[in-house]
């Protein structure tokens, strides 16, 4: 034994060892973490670790910021927490990586595996409940199998289409002591191999490119998930496309170019919505096809060839038939497409697509003396020169966020897609800006959607973290009253925000200040500029309370499950 000891060491550590010493191996620098009794171990190990642990205010906030640092930086981000409701609460986050295909890698304490399925102490069946909504889930019973687990955890969150994986490792496992090794390999049978693209489907998506007369390009969240966004402007550019981005796909194509059309859907343009429904060939790259893109799936793009080029093949005729289907890696087939461009003039049809633009650009009425929301994001893109990342909460805010600002890059615009989840915006951004420290992040939020994790403003001030933080208050949950204003008669339920006592209406600068945060409110048009500049030339986080007006629509508006021929304009 000494023998062997002095030829090739054997390193004993506890399992928490092992997880943050593998950790360290696979290059994480960062982890959002919250301790308690079956994640003690975890945290001993980590304070003897060079993995910077950033203390959320609350578990979901550690989720959300996790898939703020993933989508920021196309990283796997990292949360941990400890049984029960610690785990528990990371189920939002989590499901919103899930469904926006955000890499999160999740590590949770378990009570001791002699407890499982005898309702211990902050007992719950996590592996059970997160099943639906990961790729992948670990309940480690070795200590000697958990650096091969988060080895192998690692590498499926971030190959294929991304997503989160969870691991949970009971609380003895944690103390138990076993050798530490560390092998990189990504292990055999698990989207290891990214499939080929081959020359027949590249010579098919040519032949529907020529014989098309009025094709338009539908891009994804997929295009900035597989690094393509050069290759589709190259693409769009040889072949003279328009393009129509979902709102996960906002930033993969810049909304600058006289080709792009920003994005379609619900909220989403004039011109795209027009255009991809009458487009009589649809280049669908990494997209899913959601329902609030499509509307009545029956009817999208119902004269046009779709062709569908996804790394998932679950996505292919999910959601909408499609007339040929690709399962391929998007930037593989981009690339072989740009290789010998094959342009064919379509000048009738790019008119038109003008005429779209033309004729209904996102646009709002100002009222003298009163702030509107569409009037601050406007505003904030001419002051940062539409440098920020921006990251905003989920309702009314968000939509308006993607029509006034104008996006030129990929994860530029970090959002809550699929789970729509309010109390998104806030921690995403702290994970978004300790990510990318010299960026300018602004969350852009509502007062409703801010108030689900206000807390994380304790993390904010004890960190140290320079985020920008617009709330647009309209003093009510604006985006549902808009629904109840449009088909319920205007009826409210429970949607107005306000108390009897005005005067006791949360102050946000107040509690802003409370965590010794700078502040300011803005009530009138003529302050904001000044307001923006106080706060963008503030070295560290700023809180700015715009008080906008009470009651006001996003347009246009597709009405749900309804088809682009009954948009709302106005």
């Amino acid at each position: 034994m000494k023998k062997l000891l002095s030829k090739d060491p054997v390193q004993l550590l506890s399992g928490a060892q092992i997880a943050v010493k593998t950790l360290e191996r696979l290059g994480v620098e960062l982890c959002f973490a919250y301790p308690g009794g079956s994640a003690v171990e975890f945290h001993q190990a980590l304070a003897d670790s060079a993995i910077r642990v950033v203390l959320p205010r609350h578990e979901q906030g550690g989720a959300f910021a996790a898939g703020g640092y993933a989508r920021a930086t196309g990283k796997i981000g990292v949360c941990m927490a400890t049984s029960g409701p610690g785990a528990t609460n990371l189920l939002t986050g989590i499901a919103d990586a899930w469904m926006d295909s955000v890499p999160v890698v999740i590590i949770t304490g378990q009570v001791e595996a002699g407890l499982i399925g005898k309702n211990a102490f902050q007992e719950t069946d996590i592996i059970g409940m997160s099943r639906p909504i990961v790729k992948h889930s670990y309940l480690v019973l070795d200590p000697a199998e958990i650096g091969a687990t988060i080895v192998a955890a690692f590498a499926l969150a971030g190959s294929g289409r991304p997503g989160p994986v969870w691991i949970d490792i009971p609380k003895n496992v944690q103390k138990a002591v076993a050798e530490f090794h560390f092998d990189p390999g990504m292990p055999p049978g698990r989207e290891n191999a990214r499939q080929a693209v081959r020359p027949e489907e590249i010579a098919a998506v040519k032949r529907a490119i020529a014989r098309a007369r009025r094709p338009c390009i539908y891009a994804g969240g997929g295009v900035i998930a597989a690094g393509a966004a050069e290759e589709l402007r190259r693409f769009a550019e040889g072949y003279g496309i328009p393009v129509a981005t979902s709102l996960m796909g906002i930033g993969a194509f810049p909304e600058t170019h006289p080709l792009s059309l920003k994005f379609f859907g619900m909220h989403g343009s004039y011109c795209a919505n027009y255009a991809v429904n009458e487009c009589d060939l649809l280049l669908v790259f990494g997209a899913r096809f959601a329902d609030r893109s499509t509307g009545d799936a029956k009817t999208f793009a119902a004269g046009a060839r779709i062709v569908h080029i996804d790394v998932d093949a679950s996505e292919i005729n999910k959601n909408v038939p499609v007339d040929l289907g690709i399962v391929a890696d998007l930037k593989a087939v981009l690339t072989a497409l740009n290789r010998t461009p094959e342009p064919v003039p379509h000048p009738e049809w790019l008119e038109m697509v003008r005429r779209w633009k033309k004729m209904h650009p996102f646009a709002y009425r100002p009222e003298p003396g009163r702030l509107k929301a569409q009037q601050v994001i406007d505003a904030l893109y001419r002051r940062t020169g539409g440098r920020a990342i921006i990251v905003p909460g989920v309702g009314q805010h968000q939509m308006w966020a993607a029509q006034y600002f104008q996006y030129t890059r990929p994860r530029q615009l970090l959002t809550s897609g699929g789970l729509g989840s309010m109390g998104f915006g806030l921690p995403a951004a702290v994970g978004a800006k300790l990510a990318l420290p010299e960026e300018l992040v602004i969350n852009i939020d509502g007062d409703g959607s801010f108030q689900m994790n206000i807390q994380e403003l304790g993390t904010i001030a004890a960190e140290e973290i320079g985020v920008k933080m617009i709330i647009l208050n309209n003093r009510h949950l604006g985006m549902v009253a808009q629904i109840e204003d449009l088909f319920y008669q205007g009826k409210r339920g429970n949607t107005d925000l306000r108390t009897k006592a005005e005067a006791s209406f949360p102050k946000f600068a107040g509690i802003a200040n409370a965590y010794g945060i700078p502040a300011r409110d803005v009530y009138h048009p003529a302050e904001l500029e000044a307001a923006l500049d106080e706060m963008l030339a503030s070295p560290g986080p700023f809180l700015l309370d715009c008080h906008t007006v009470y009651q006001d629509h996003v347009l246009p508006m597709i009405p749900g499950g309804k088809s682009y021929r009954e948009m709302i304009t106005g």
